[in-house]
């Protein structure tokens, strides 16, 4: 997918605090969880790991997500798990800040009440590592089992927002604003995937319909010169991934992805791994897309990183400690 990083460059972006700020719970399933579960199957890699490897349509990854994390994903506890996995590898990536969000979907195949797979995720937020859970829906979540879910989530203890997550196919329907805003009204941060299949008018939709300012993907927007402009000037980010467009095909190759434009014209953008589990990534993979693939200088890198921490839901005393850290980061280990 990109030529290989020099040693220095990759100790460069190890020691570069980083935030994650696009991850689905369920797509990050650690992969040793698997092989405990069944030694003989799990055993070899993934074959969707491998740096060329596309995946043939959208239907073809939800479906091979889908099938591999509903054998793991039973129970609360089996959440825990997995996310003291997940966890355990962003502290080994020096990443401080983490948003990641579990599927509504899941509170209606698995029958377990969405508070209790809130609280098992938050149980397993490790010292060191800040947190915040979101709750992601489809555009037609809003059925006869979601719908006194999605009602009563925004006064859920440690839910930190809603997103709005699937296939960009479906409409959005009228329930979506109304929630989108009572969300806000409770405190809680909104987000939505648009411009990823999708075109620019959804990611249009999502800032002027549904009023967010944290877009997951956006690349489409590219496509749209006023939608970008709209974006830049209502000060929304696009928490964006890479290795997920590419894998996906959404983006032919690497070296066309618009985030270099949008970073060049003032977009601020976060750097994130998506489904991790289906595409073999990892948040330190993805800044070295960009350094090799995209020409980002380290410096740049570092302002990769200091976008993420400008949009975490954190104290400002936090937040400055963390772009303080950035900022005494040299490219060589030696300075």
């Amino acid at each position: 997918m990109h030529p290989p990083i020099t040693s220095e460059t990759a100790d460069f972006i190890h020691r570069l605090p980083k935030t994650e700020t696009h991850l689905h719970i369920e797509g990050a399933l650690p992969h040793v969880l698997l092989r405990k579960l069944d030694p003989e199957k799990f055993a070899a890699p993934q074959v969707c790991w491998a740096q060329d490897f596309k995946w043939a349509c959208f239907e073809d990854f939800e479906g091979h997500l889908i099938e591999h994390a509903m054998q793991w994903f039973t129970t609360p506890e089996r959440y825990h798990q997995a996310a003291k996995e997940i966890f355990a590898g962003h502290l080994a990536q020096n990443v401080r800040y983490v948003e990641t969000s579990f599927h509504a979907g899941m509170i209606e195949f698995l029958g377990i009440p969405g508070p209790e797979i809130l609280a098992a995720i938050r149980s397993a937020i490790p010292e060191g590592l800040e947190v915040r859970v979101f709750m992601g829906m489809a555009r037609n979540s809003y059925n006869a089992t979601l719908t006194p879910v999605l009602d009563a989530c925004v006064n859920w203890e440690g839910l930190a927002g809603i997103d709005l997550h699937g296939v960009e196919y479906l409409p959005l329907e009228a329930w979506t604003p109304r929630l989108w805003e009572k969300a806000r009204d409770h405190g809680l941060v909104t987000k939505a995937h648009a411009g990823e299949f999708g075109p620019a008018a959804h990611v249009r939709e999502a800032i002027e319909v549904l009023g967010v300012q944290r877009i997951q993907h956006g690349i489409r927007a590219i496509e749209d010169p006023s939608v970008v402009e709209l974006a830049i000037q209502s000060g929304a980010t696009f928490d964006v991934c890479p290795i997920s467009n590419v894998k996906l095909d959404v983006i032919d190759k690497l070296e066309d992805h618009p985030i270099r434009q949008f970073f060049d014209q003032g977009l601020r953008c976060t750097l994130s791994t998506d489904d991790p589990f289906s595409f073999g990534n990892t948040v330190e993979d993805e800044y070295a897309a960009l350094s090799s693939g995209l020409g980002f200088t380290n410096d740049e890198l570092k302002q990769i990183a200091k976008n993420g921490f400008e949009v975490a839901d954190v104290d400002a005393a936090t937040r400055a400690k963390w772009m303080a850290e950035v900022d005494q980061v040299k490219s060589c280990a030696s300075s």
